[in-house]
């Protein structure tokens, strides 16, 4: 595994305690790490899935529009929030990997070190709940 900067160690230190979900990703669009509530929403533990590349994790969890469309890896929160070094929040569908389609919101923002250095981004999810 490389180096991490100390902003990225502690980003992943503070999610491991957050009861949110939440996706940290490099400034690639890797897949770094996510916690265990992420885990319980998709289905899978993060010690499973390891590091995954964006063009992998963004099909796998299967995103797609309120409408049932297949999500473009471009128009997700975290893809936007990485190239475009802005917030950006959406709702949209995940299918978790047994299939189970969840309602989520996410909001996702970009992870800058000392100096401006770009280090990728962060996603938290929140759950809609169903009526």
């Amino acid at each position: 595994m490389a180096q991490k900067d100390v902003e990225v160690i502690l980003m992943r230190q503070l999610a491991s305690y957050l009861a949110v979900p939440i996706f940290l990703v490099d400034p690639a669009g890797n897949l770094i790490f996510y916690n265990e509530p992420a885990e319980r929403l998709l289905g899978r533990r993060f010690d499973e899935t390891g590091e995954m590349p964006l063009g992998e994790w963004s099909t796998i969890f299967t995103p797609a529009e309120e409408s049932g469309e297949p999500l473009a890896a471009s128009a997700l929160p975290l893809a936007i929030a990485l190239s475009q070094r802005r917030a950006a929040h959406r709702t949209m569908w995940i299918h978790r990997l047994d299939g189970e389609a969840r309602r989520v919101m996410t909001t996702a923002f970009p992870l800058e070190g000392q100096g401006g250095r770009h280090l990728g981004a962060v996603a938290l999810f929140w759950e809609e709940p169903t009526l």
